[in-house]
């Protein structure tokens, strides 16, 4: 089922995500089923449980060719949940990044180069990765959800933030909600 995608503004955004206890149950699988359904509905290249009103530590992220992100390799589907994030200095790479709850903005963030990444599936499988570029982003971005950050928190320079549109004239906005 796609689900409603909550907008900056909303309180629920801002709230620590609590640790999933129970792996491999209906309720699990429903919510990661529909997060996959959403963030596919809307183009996203990831989506965190928070951004759907659900205050677990859930993330999801993965995607091919994406017209929000057109130079981005693809990323492999996964189901992350009670992330734990190293980031692994001391590279940082400034980047574009957008998100489904700040619809139609896009702003420069300085992220890791690389991290490593951990957890589990949601059959409680453990997942330990290390990431770079643009997956390590993704990795970055998303965990930020679980603790109550948006990217514009993160953002240091406000000259490089604002609508898409204007931003980026020959990008549709619409692929940018």
């Amino acid at each position: 089922m796609i689900r409603e995608i909550l907008k900056m503004g909303d309180p629920r955004l801002l709230e620590v995500a609590k640790p999933v206890e129970r792996f491999d149950t209906p309720e699990l699988h429903e919510i990661v089923a529909d997060m996959f359904e959403t963030m596919h509905h809307a183009n996203g290249a990831g989506l965190a449980a928070p951004q759907i009103g659900v205050g677990l530590q859930i993330i999801i992220f993965g995607f091919g060719n994406n017209n929000r992100y057109p130079e981005a390799p693809p990323v492999p589907e996964t189901v992350l949940i009670n992330p734990k994030v190293e980031y692994m200095p001391p590279d940082m790479e400034e980047g574009w990044e957008g998100c489904l709850s700040v619809p139609g903005m896009r702003g420069v963030v300085s992220r890791y180069a690389k991290v490593r990444y951990s957890g589990f599936d949601q059959f409680g499988e453990k997942i330990d990765r290390v990431a770079d570029g643009f997956h390590a982003r993704v990795v970055q971005h998303e965990y930020d959800h679980l603790i109550g950050k948006l990217y514009p928190m993160r953002i240091t320079d406000f000259t490089r933030f604002g609508f898409t549109e204007v931003l980026f004239p020959g990008l549709d906005p619409a692929s940018d909600d």
